[in-house]
């Protein structure tokens, strides 16, 4: 059967590699992965190994956002996790080179590869261009707050031809860009890997070159679990707060080390993030796209001033076979003059923006993205919506207001099921001109290119019974960053009558992936993992 695929008889005596490709056309992130993929069994080849490409799936969450099947997005990080382990360990691969372009697969390749315990390097396809329209650097989130804006039609029509112009994952950091960065971080990348553009022959050259590495990780059995240890897992934490990343860097850091056994919890986001400032003028918290990161530098002198700083650790094992440090060695700093990562002296932020956040409504933490623009606390009445579906049906007919608080449940990961992102909501709140002047808290999760005043991952959520099941239309909530608190203003003892009084719902009669997702996700707080 191997012969029938093209192995000649020298094959059968090297390392044989399985290069995991999340190529498809579903979505631009990861439309020219087969071109990589082809680039990395090269290197593989020549390296002297043998190469064997295989599929895993993927998901477009700009596609299905705001629409049920977005409740999909999540739970596709376990299926590809899954589907990477089964092809792996059913076929015996000596070690594994997963390429992903997107949200999910990032992830999901991690979360496998912390599973197999075998030799393995992670490629991230790249960013996308930015579009450019009437001057200025647009994407996909460009388009999302603009149609809830007072736009003419004709703008946003050339807005949205424009907006994405070819492969690549989201032009910000967004999900994408901040776990390509992460994985870097953590040494499951080679150096330069994360920032680079999706279209550029350097991005080619990396995947031949990881093709490489990966034989020689074979031929020196460095295996994940001596690479990704608390002290890396923690590096990946520093260097997504520098640059302003994803809440779901949370929810994805805490399932991998959950699959490598490292007890990483969301206290350890909140310990990393009074201490490390958010340098990147990025959107969506900054002004720029990830192209202008990749211009100036990439990634690699951010992680060496971090290192010199003393808030990475640089004994860290990377698939190099070389240490943090040592990979650092010779890289210089930025060029002068260039305003996209900002100096110490000089943050965007003098703190974390992932604010981890406890108190009586959410006893088991809540992740808030709060950059500070819009001040570090909110305090204001609640808006109650059952789903994220009313509460836009609400926002968009002018049902919000200056002062309010929109709380959005039973969108959780059993809720859902899913635990959607929010990005709907939060650009109609952009768009509509309510930044700053609002606040959104939900159990479900948000884009990475969501902004304003937001909390998500309130835990337990509402479908279990947690506080925020029992909120009422006009209840006032408090927020405050720098307490690292979020608060249901009622007396103790009611809140404690109306959580005796709260009665689960009927349960959901879902069946597949979602119902099976529904009825097994693990809490926000543990990384929403089976």
């Amino acid at each position: 059967m191997l012969r029938a695929t093209g192995f000649v008889d020298q094959d059968f005596h090297r390392p044989v590699l399985g290069v995991s490709s999340a190529w498809s056309q579903v979505t631009p992130c990861n439309m020219h992965l087969d071109e990589l993929a082809r680039e990395a069994v090269r290197g593989i080849d020549e390296g002297g190994g043998k190469a064997i490409p295989f599929g895993t799936i993927t998901v477009s969450d700009g596609i299905s956002m705001g629409t049920p099947g977005m409740r999909y997005s999540l739970l596709s990080r376990e299926v590809i996790a899954d589907s990477i382990e089964t092809v792996a360990e059913a076929t015996g691969f000596d070690g594994i080179l997963a390429l992903g372009g997107c949200d999910k697969n990032l992830p999901g390749a991690l979360m496998a590869i912390a599973r197999l315990g075998r030799p393995a390097i992670v490629v991230y396809g790249g960013t996308i261009l930015p579009g450019r329209y009437q001057g200025r650097d647009v994407d996909l989130i460009s388009v999302f707050e603009s149609q809830y804006a007072d736009t003419k039609a004709e703008d946003l029509r050339e807005l949205e031809r424009r907006a994405i112009p070819g492969p690549g994952a989201c032009a910000a950091m967004y999900t994408a860009n901040t776990m390509a960065c992460a994985s870097e971080a953590m040494g499951m990348s080679l150096p330069g890997s994360a920032t680079r553009s999706a279209v550029s022959n350097e991005k080619r050259v990396d995947c031949f070159d990881a093709g490489r590495a990966l034989v020689e990780l074979v031929r020196n059995d460095v295996t994940p679990e001596k690479i990704l240890t608390r002290a890396a897992l923690e590096n990946a934490i520093t260097v997504g707060i520098a640059l302003g990343g994803s809440t779901n860097l949370v929810l994805h850091l805490l399932a991998v080390a959950r699959e490598i056994g490292v007890d990483l919890t969301l206290e350890d986001f909140a310990r990393i993030g009074r201490r490390v400032p958010v340098l990147a003028d990025l959107k969506p918290i900054g002004e720029q796209s990830a192209a202008r990161l990749v211009e100036i530098g990439g990634l690699l002198p951010l992680l060496r001033e971090l290192l010199d700083r003393g808030l990475l650790d640089g004994d860290c094992l990377t698939v190099t076979g070389g240490t943090l440090s040592e990979n650092l060695a010779g890289v210089g700093s930025y060029p002068h003059g260039q305003t996209t990562i900002r100096p110490f002296e000089n943050p965007l932020q003098p703190r974390g923006h992932l604010a981890i956040l406890r108190g009586n409504l959410a006893p088991d933490g809540a992740v808030g993205k709060i950059s500070g623009a819009e001040g570090r606390a909110f305090r204001g009445r609640a808006k109650v919506f059952e789903s994220e579906a009313d509460a836009m049906e609400r926002i968009v007919a002018g049902g919000v207001a200056d002062g309010d608080v929109v709380v959005i449940r039973y969108e959780g990961p059993r809720g859902g099921p899913g635990m959607q992102e929010m990005l709907r909501p939060t650009s109609a709140l952009v768009g509509r001109g309510l930044v700053g002047r609002v606040a959104l808290v939900t159990d479900g999760r948000f884009s990475g290119g969501s902004r304003g005043f937001v909390v998500g991952h309130v835990c337990p959520e509402a479908a279990v019974g947690g506080p925020i099941a029992v909120v009422r239309e006009g209840d006032e909530i408090s927020i405050d960053a720098n307490r690292e608190s979020i608060e249901l203003c009622i007396p103790t003892a009611e809140l404690r009558g109306r959580l005796a009084a709260w009665r689960p719902r009927p349960a959901s009669g879902l069946r597949g992936v979602l119902g099976r997702y529904g009825r097994h996700a693990m809490s926000a707080s543990q990384g929403a993992s089976l």
